[in-house]
């Protein structure tokens, strides 16, 4: 028979109206009933659930995405809602990288078919590296692939001095988690998980931490829970495991970084660029250095009705860039 956390969620999903969430619960249920020997049962159960769902189906539009209404109170100052139109191949990605976020896409496109199987699509990714090498921007492709809203989490509004109203706002995060689906970015993550030990702070930044764990530990698996740092020794060790995937990102070498300049100059003319003059330059730039000094070197072209590249505009826009780089940076 089903779980009485089985059973709880199911009546849950009814009253909010889920019906994703109700076939999904069904659908354990009834991997439930397989995994203890009641196949026939187990294959009635889903064969009316999937009667159910064509039902429901058929002949009804598929709705476009509707924006959804602002958080109120505490809620809209920890949370902003937008819907990404960019998709994994607008990111410029190591083969890896690409390879295992396209694993989190399928898995996530096919949850249901998961979880009739007791199984849970990857969810929770942490993404580590130095600024600028694309962490934010895949948590945007994530929600454009997946075409799902992208809830920003917004750490000014997150964060108070007093650590107990910031677990409260994580709660409140965690419960939007449950009840929309979604892809929840929560860039500069080291704000919440890093490991500070003051003797001041170190209780309650603890408490805080150990919140976000426990939720996280419960947090529904079909909405895509994304957190980058450009820090990850900052990070409590306690972290890592807790996350289905660590992504490592880096500055791109020579290959990604002509493959960078090509897509976001494809438009303008680039017969006249030495393409080794010009990678040899940007090195130790990240992707969206690069990004800024082709916008730089383009707009020149373009005012100047050429909308031709040259190597030595190129070369003068990368040379900028690297003069308003943090020192120390290259």
């Amino acid at each position: 028979m089903a779980t009485a956390t089985q059973l709880k969620a199911l009546f849950k999903s009814i009253e909010a109206g889920d019906e994703e969430r109700l076939y999904s619960v069904a659908l354990q249920i009834a991997a439930h009933e397989a995994r203890h020997g009641h196949e026939k049962f187990a294959k009635e159960l889903r064969d009316l659930i999937d009667s159910i769902r064509q039902k429901h189906t058929v002949g009804r539009p598929t709705p476009a995405p509707i924006p959804l209404a602002q958080p109120r109170g505490e809620l809209a100052g920890v949370l902003s809602v937008s819907y990404p139109s960019i998709r994994l191949g607008d990111v410029i990605l190591t083969p890896e990288i690409e390879q295992r976020l396209k694993r989190v896409v399928h898995e996530q496109r096919q949850h249901s078919r998961l979880a009739s199987h007791g199984l849970r699509p990857r969810s929770k990714l942490l993404l580590v590296g130095p600024p600028g090498s694309g962490k934010t921007l895949t948590g945007k492709a994530l929600a454009g692939e997946l075409k799902l809203p992208l809830f920003s989490i917004m750490l000014d509004g997150l964060i108070t001095k007093f650590m107990g109203e910031t677990a409260a706002k994580l709660r409140l995060v965690f419960d939007a988690i449950k009840r929309n689906r979604g892809v929840y970015l929560f860039d500069e993550f080291d704000a919440i998980g890093s490991q500070r030990m003051s003797a001041n702070d170190v209780g309650e930044i603890r408490r805080v931490l150990n919140s976000f764990l426990y939720f996280l530990e419960e947090a529904e698996p079909t909405s895509v829970i994304v957190a980058a740092t450009n820090h990850p020794d900052l990070l409590d060790p306690a972290l890592f495991r807790r996350f289905d995937d660590v992504l490592e990102y880096s500055l791109p070498g020579d290959d990604l970084a002509r493959l960078a300049f090509a897509t976001r100059l494809g438009d303008l003319n680039v017969d006249r660029v030495s393409w080794k003059r010009i990678v040899g330059e940007a090195a130790g730039l990240s992707y969206a250095e690069i990004v800024k000094a082709c916008e730089d070197a383009a707009k020149e072209a373009v005012l100047s009705d050429e909308h031709r590249i040259t190597t030595e505009s190129l070369l003068e826009a990368i040379r900028h860039r690297k003069q308003a780089m943090p020192h120390g940076r290259t």
